[in-house]
């Protein structure tokens, strides 16, 4: 059995793509639903018409379960969780990153995997916290890396093992451990240990984390966020070009009564409505889901069907080219998220690579918009534009004559000859009433456009209204008020 990835559409650096791990095939972006048989608070039944295509399982619990153990060994998993799907199983990380220490050995745990017919294997990787100082980092990971190359010996390239990527809070080793793990051949590549990061809210540093990663491990493989599980976070993950997420969250939150939706987390005791169009809320009142006996049941199923629902938006704005929409208006739900978002508009050389060149449409959704990927494209390319010794840049009605060419002006893009007027980005924006930030950004455009033509002189033809803003912006540029 081998695992291989296919990607189909691309938005940003998400990918609508197609795992296939031997026969069974699941469309990325995907969630895993992590499903514990000792609880059983959502069927994997109940999962699979929900849209689960693949689960996550912990192999490390079965092998210590007096109830399982013999059972999975025996028929193997998918016969005893009865589910058809793919199944992937951990190998008992998460029991070492709560205890420190458990009592099973990497050549252990991948066999084990084996006898119970896992469709993903992943060897005994040590997450490292993301607060650890560098030497334990390295250490580590440098045994991590080991433990990889032991199960490359056990089971050969392109096997169905995946190769987790660790390295702590640092870039640099995220980067390294990615490209050793893609050299290992490698095509599932989950990144590990940033669940403490999303716990705590620390969206900015888990961004810079994930990019490196990325950036080692390159376009070939599917990447896998170890953790992720709560719908606000898809679209940003999606955007740093992670394929598959998995979770406990539906049922950790249903058991602390804990309603999940795309933008947050509400307690069900607080709530009036349920805001949500699946199956259990519109079967049932605020009041009746928090009276009801299997109360962690119902809740479990919503956040379960809410996050599936999420799944199933983020593939579409990516099919469709809209992912930065839906990732600003996600991550305005939280002001942690809004500094991932921000520290990802920060890192537009990562992300340019996957963006395609052209798209549906450009959205301005404020002073964010400025520094997304078709903006940063466009002012470099201002640059081949063929203009003559003098040039006026028009951002005012009835431009005077006299000049061998004549640029329009569109925020947050800048100048453009009308020949560009129907092709994206200028023709499919959706800009409204300027603002400073967009004309701002505009400014950057005008002036790539001097420095990129030092033989032209430029002459920018505007409103009193922007004539002062545009002075103090574009200083040496000549402003002239077209309305006086």
């Amino acid at each position: 059995m081998t695992i291989s990835f296919e990607v189909a559409h691309t938005d940003i650096m998400g990918r609508v793509g197609r795992l296939r791990v031997g026969d069974r095939t699941v469309r990325t972006p995907a969630l895993l639903p992590v499903y514990n048989p000792h609880l059983q608070i959502v069927k994997t039944s109940e999962m699979a018409r929900m849209g689960a295509e693949a689960i996550i399982t912990n192999a490390y619990s079965l092998s210590r379960s007096q109830e399982f153990r013999e059972r999975a060994a025996y028929e193997g998993l998918h016969r005893l969780l009865d589910f058809e799907g793919v199944i992937m199983t951990d190998s008992g990380s998460f029991q070492l990153s709560v205890y420190g220490d458990i009592e099973i050995t990497n050549q252990e745990t991948l066999a084990w995997q084996q006898e119970i017919e896992s469709d993903i294997i992943v060897p005994l990787d040590i997450p490292t916290h993301p607060d650890a100082p560098r030497d334990q980092a390295e250490s580590d990971l440098h045994t991590t890396l080991a433990r990889l190359r032991e199960a490359t010996a056990l089971y050969g390239e392109g096997g169905r093992v995946a190769g987790p990527v660790q390295g702590g809070s640092f870039p640099d080793l995220r980067e390294a451990a990615g490209r050793q793990v893609r050299a290992m051949g490698f095509s599932f590549c989950p990144v590990g240990a940033v669940v403490p990061l999303m716990e705590n809210y620390r969206y900015a540093e888990l961004v810079t984390v994930v990019l490196a990663a990325k950036r080692g491990i390159g376009a070939g493989a599917c990447v896998h966020l170890f953790g992720a599980g709560h719908p606000m976070v898809f679209a940003l993950a999606a955007a740093m070009g992670c394929d598959v997420f998995d979770s406990a969250a539906y049922a950790l939150a249903a058991r602390e009564g804990r309603y999940l939706t795309p933008d947050g987390t509400l307690h069900l005791n607080e709530l009036h409505d349920l805001p949500c169009a699946c199956a259990v809320c519109r079967g049932y009142t605020a009041r009746e889901m928090s009276d009801a006996e299997d109360r962690e049941h119902l809740l479990a199923h919503h956040n379960l069907a809410v996050s599936f629902a999420e799944i199933a938006k983020v593939r579409h704005a990516i099919y469709e080219g809209t992912l930065w929409d839906l990732v600003d208006a996600r991550c305005r739900s939280h002001p942690a998220l809004l500094k991932g978002y921000r520290a990802l508009l920060g890192r537009t050389g990562d992300l340019e690579v996957s963006d395609p060149v052209s798209k549906r449409r450009f959205f301005y959704r404020g002073s964010e918009s400025c520094a997304r990927t078709e903006v940063m494209r466009y002012h470099r390319l201002i640059a081949r534009l063929q203009i003559g010794r003098r040039c006026l840049v028009a951002m005012a009605p009835h431009p005077p004559h006299g000049f061998d060419e004549v640029l329009l002006f569109r925020p947050p893009f800048g100048p453009y000859p009308q020949a560009l007027s129907e092709t994206f980005p200028i023709g499919q924006s959706e800009i409204p009433a300027w603002d400073p930030d967009m004309v701002r950004s505009g400014c950057a455009g005008i002036r790539s456009l001097v420095e990129s033509h030092p033989d032209s002189t430029l002459t920018v033809w505007c409103t009193s209204r922007w004539a002062p803003f545009l002075r103090e912006e574009l200083p040496g540029i000549e402003v002239v008020c077209g309305d006086i």
